[in-house]
């Protein structure tokens, strides 16, 4: 089960509803997601651990830029993930090795 892996679920505000909300809190799982403007009572969120949401989407986007992975040639997820797995290992690089 997901739930068993993960301690908090990062979320934007189409996220936002009782049932999702319930269905996190069963889980015992943190729900990381800003209230929709129309709800009448605001539910807070923690605005440190929402941050690191653009990191997540900023790392998919940077992925999505290798045409491969966009459209998903691979036939097998094993061979998905595995180029997945490079890209990545390619995009960390730069940040590890000095110039």
């Amino acid at each position: 089960m997901i739930a068993d892996k993960i301690e908090a679920l990062l979320a934007d505000k189409g996220y936002d509803a009782d049932a999702i909300r319930e269905e996190l809190t069963k889980a015992d799982v943190e729900a990381v997601i800003p209230a929709k403007s129309n709800r009448r009572e605001p539910i807070a969120h923690d605005r440190e651990k929402y941050r690191w949401r653009n990191l997540v989407e900023r790392l998919f986007n940077k992925l999505k830029n290798w045409r491969r992975i966009a459209t998903r040639y691979d036939k097998t997820k094993e061979s998905y993930l595995g180029f997945v797995n490079l890209v990545s290992v390619l995009q960390w690089i730069p940040f590890v090795h000095e110039s």
